[in-house]
C-alpha cells in the first residue's frame, strides 16, 4: 500500500491506494481515517485500483476552514473529483461508512452513471434518516449528541484527557473492543490530534445542521442531499449493517427498498457501528458475494 498526495477538487487530499483495474473508492466515517479500510485495502487490492482518502478535514488531508466547505455538495464534488482523477469516463465502486456513506449516498443520486455498484455500512439512506429523527423517539435519542457535536463546546469535550470521549465512543460502544490493538488506538489519536482535524469532522454535523429537531424547532430535519429533487438510488446497493448499532437504529433500514430499487441488506446481527473492524472477513465476503454477482 502506498501513501500519497494529489490536489482533487482544489484541496490537497491524502490518500492510500493499492492495486490496479477497476476504481474502488473507500470513504471513511466520523472519527476515522484512512486507516478504517486497512483490511479492506489489502483484500480489493488484489484485484481492484483501491483508494481509501482521508477525506476533507481529517488526518493528513487539508482542512478548510469555513463550515460551508464540508456541505453536501463539496462532499459530493470530492467523490466526483476522484472517479474523474483516478478513472476518468470509467464507472467504479464506491464503498462507505457513517459520513463517508451519507456522501456516498448523494453522491449514488446526484451520479449514478458514475458508479457501477455501491456499498453501504451503517449510514442511513437521507430520506429514511430524514423520517426517523422526525418521528422516532428512540433514533431521536439516539442521535442527541449530534447537537452537542455542532456546539461550539464540541472540540474541548471530545479532546478533553487525551481524547477519552472521543476514545469512548469508538473503543467503548464496540462489541469487540479487544480487536482494536494499543497500535490502533495510537494511531488514532495521532489522526485526531493533527491541527485542524477534529475541528475538520466536527464541521460536517455543523454544515450540514444535523441531527434531531432541537427544542424549539419548528422545521423537521432535511434530507442530507442537498438540491437533488429525487431521493431515488438508480445504482445496484448493498447495505451492510452491524444490528448493534446505539447511534443508528435499525429502523434506518425499514423502507429502504422504497427508495433504492436494486437492494441487498446484509444484517451483521453482533456487529456494532464499528463492524468493519470487528468483522473485517464477513465484509469482506458479503462485498465479494456482491461484486460477484
Amino acid at each position: 500500500m502506498k501513501h500519497e498526495f494529489a490536489e482533487i477538487n482544489g484541496i490537497r487530499f491524502h490518500y492510500v491506494i493499492n492495486g490496479a483495474g477497476k476504481t474502488m473508492l473507500f470513504l471513511h466515517g466520523f472519527p476515522e481515517f484512512w486507516y478504517e479500510w486497512r483490511n479492506l485495502l489489502v483484500e480489493f487490492g488484489k484485484d481492484h485500483q483501491a483508494i481509501a482518502p482521508d477525506l476533507r478535514g481529517y488526518n493528513l488531508t487539508e482542512k478548510p476552514a469555513a463550515v460551508e466547505d464540508y456541505s453536501v455538495r463539496v462532499l459530493v464534488a470530492d467523490i466526483k473529483a476522484f472517479f474523474d482523477h483516478f478513472s476518468p469516463g470509467r464507472r467504479g465502486v464506491l464503498v462507505a461508512h457513517d459520513w463517508g456513506g451519507a456522501a456516498a449516498w448523494a453522491f449514488a443520486i446526484a451520479y449514478p452513471d458514475c458508479l457501477e455498484k455501491l456499498v453501504i455500512i451503517n449510514a442511513p439512506h437521507p430520506g429514511v434518516f430524514a423520517r426517523e429523527l422526525t418521528n422516532n423517539p428512540a433514533q431521536q435519542q439516539a442521535s442527541a449528541y449530534m447537537l452537542t457535536f455542532r456546539s461550539v463546546e464540541a472540540e474541548a469535550l471530545l479532546s478533553k484527557n487525551n481524547y477519552r470521549a472521543l476514545s469512548r465512543a469508538v473503543f467503548g460502544t464496540s462489541t469487540r473492543p479487544e480487536v482494536f490493538t494499543e497500535e490502533d488506538r495510537q494511531a488514532y489519536l495521532t489522526a485526531w490530534s493533527q491541527p485542524g482535524a477534529l475541528t475538520g469532522g466536527l464541521n460536517y454535523y455543523r454544515a450540514a445542521r444535523l441531527g434531531p429537531p432541537a427544542s424549539g424547532a419548528t422545521e423537521p430535519p432535511q434530507p442530507f442531499v442537498g438540491s437533488a429533487k429525487s431521493l431515488d438510488v438508480r445504482v445496484p446497493t448493498l447495505v451492510i449493517w452491524g444490528e448493534k448499532d446505539t447511534a443508528l437504529l435499525q429502523g434506518n433500514l425499514d423502507g429502504l427498498d422504497q427508495y433504492v430499487a436494486d437492494l441487498t441488506i446484509k444484517r451483521i446481527p453482533n456487529g456494532s457501528h464499528w463492524v468493519v473492524h470487528e468483522e473485517p472477513a464477513l465484509v469482506c465476503q458479503h462485498i465479494r458475494d456482491f461484486l460477484g454477482r
